[in-house]
């Protein structure tokens, strides 16, 4: 399986490819007032509004660096029933792709609730990359603020 590999601070991580529309620069977001942290707003993607997350917020706790190689991953969030939602995603350091086996892959060892969007890891290069599932990253409450036409609930 294809993935491409980004950072969230000093760590690696990986998203695959198959649920990737496109990877774009990171462009002027319109703001979210009172929606959480790493909510950075809303894109305009060719006149249509797509929401953008923070993944650095959302896993470090502090916004993205605005670097060359920060990007927005465009990525094709399931909502249930068959329907789909376009959502951003902030990565920064965005370095290229690589393939891994399902053999290549292993559990971390942990396990926690409050990140369960955190897959297995791979070694690639001389480091450790952890597998990143989009589909993960938005609770119910997320959810309705984001796709408010489905009430929010991934049925």
């Amino acid at each position: 399986m294809q993935f491409l590999i980004f950072h969230l601070d000093k760590d690696r991580y990986a998203l695959a490819t198959a649920g990737l529309l496109r990877v774009l620069p990171l462009m002027e977001l319109k703001s979210l007032p009172q929606a959480p942290a790493f909510v950075a707003g809303l894109m305009n993607l060719h006149g249509s509004p797509v929401p953008v997350i923070d993944l650095c917020r959302l896993a470090c706790g502090r916004s993205h660096a605005a670097r060359f190689d920060t990007r927005i991953l465009l990525v094709e969030y399931p909502m249930g029933e068959g329907q789909v939602h376009r959502l951003g995603l902030i990565a920064e350091q965005v370095e290229g792709m690589a393939r891994f086996d399902a053999a290549q892959l292993s559990g971390s060892g942990v396990s926690s609730e409050k990140a369960p969007y955190l897959g297995k890891v791979g070694t690639h290069g001389n480091g450790i990359v952890q597998i990143l599932h989009p589909e993960q990253l938005l609770t119910d409450d997320v959810r309705s603020i984001l796709f408010p036409e489905n009430g929010g609930k991934a049925t």
